[in-house]
């Protein structure tokens, strides 16, 4: 089991200088609103690759909105002890940030992926089911680099190469054929990468969820509406590149015309669907969305225990409280059966009363970390 050990904080968000130890599989942090549990969470998902649950710009997570900060956290897996930190760089600017493993840095994040997973739930993605397809697609992105690392690189190097052809495109240099050939090029190679490992992990998501791997929680039936994926499930990878790279071809007068490129796998989207009932999560109630979402990650994070050895850590900001009583007993279940350690938080501690005995319970004040009624 990969487990967090122990956090340490210095100027970030609201807590200067934090140091806490966790021994249980199950970690409860309780207290009122703007305390800094949620922070707590955030910094958590920081020691995994990525912008961390909010998607905050470097600079916004120091203390104060400004100046240096750092977070480091010491885990365990079946290859023993290891340490992993992360915060703003010595060089680059205030945006720039640094990971180091062990004590030393490393090149890529990658390297922290092969290490440590998480993956999250907090209020705000409520409003996955009715925003754009962009976060619907961040979303899977994050489940997606969870068994697969090597997946946040095939993103970037296609959002890059894609940039680059815009940039061509928009400034009327887009005569030189050889040039966007060879950006589209590498569009089709990374971006038909992406999409097969987006399109496989959707599928056997479908398939835990059949298998009811999400206990009590309704099952969702994902679909990944993307072209590139689509052309996967009729050709292989290397003429489904041909296809993409063909279509961008023909398309340059038309994308130079609208500023951007208009088909790709960057236009993907995840839709949900409950199962049982067959509707859209678009239109289920809030709390049915809620259990969609819930199920989807629980059926993650099993996938991943199977895969990889281990489960990610999984991050659950305020769900307790927006469950009824009977789905808030079988998440405590459905954690207490996964091979991974857990992270939630709650303004009272009544809620995870269930978990007393098992959990760590921490009462955050605003003036600090006092004992825990459940404690």
């Amino acid at each position: 089991m990969l487990r967090l050990t122990r956090l340490r904080l210095a100027r970030f968000r609201n807590h200067h200088a934090l140091d806490l130890r966790f021994a249980a599989r199950a970690v409860v942090f309780t207290g009122p609103n703007g305390a800094g549990k949620t922070n707590l969470l955030e910094a958590i998902s920081l020691l995994a690759p990525g912008r961390g649950l909010r998607g905050a710009r470097v600079a916004e997570l120091a203390e104060g909105g400004s100046g240096p900060w750092a977070v480091s956290g010491r885990f365990e897996d079946a290859l023993g002890p290891f340490e992993i930190g992360t915060g703003t760089a010595e060089e680059g600017g205030a945006e720039r940030r640094a990971f180091f493993l062990d004590g030393a840095r490393v090149r890529s994040q990658g390297e922290i992926a092969e290490r440590v997973a998480a993956v999250w739930i907090t209020p705000q993605m409520d409003r996955l089911f009715q925003e754009g397809a962009g976060a619907r697609r961040r979303f899977l992105d994050r489940l997606v680099l969870a068994l697969e690392p090597h997946h946040a690189r095939e993103v970037a190097a296609y959002e890059a190469a894609m940039a680059h052809r815009n940039r061509l495109l928009a400034g009327g240099r887009g005569r030189d054929p050889s040039w966007l050939a060879a950006l589209e090029d590498a569009m089709a190679r990374h971006g038909v990468a992406a999409a097969a490992s987006r399109r496989a992990l959707v599928a056997r998501l479908n398939a835990a969820m059949a298998g009811g791997v999400a206990g009590a929680f309704p099952a969702a039936r994902l679909d990944l509406r993307c072209p590139a994926a689509a052309l996967l499930e009729a050709m292989p990878a290397l003429a489904a590149e041909e296809t993409l790279r063909a279509e961008w071809a023909s398309g340059r007068t038309r994308d130079a015309a609208a500023g951007a490129t208009l088909a790709g796998p960057h236009r993907a989207d995840l839709l949900f669907t409950h199962a049982e009932k067959s509707v859209p999560a678009a239109l289920c109630s809030t709390g049915e969305q809620k259990a969609l979402l819930v199920s989807t990650v629980l059926a993650h994070a099993a996938l991943i225990g199977r895969a990889r050895g281990f489960a990610p850590l999984l991050l659950l900001d305020e769900l307790p409280a927006h469950l009824d009583a009977a789905r808030r007993a079988a998440l405590f279940a459905a954690l207490a059966a996964l091979p991974g350690q857990s992270f939630l938080t709650g303004t009272e501690a009544a809620p995870f009363q269930p978990l007393a005995g098992e959990a760590e319970f921490f009462a955050l004040e605003p003036g600090g970390i006092g004992p825990s009624p459940l404690g």
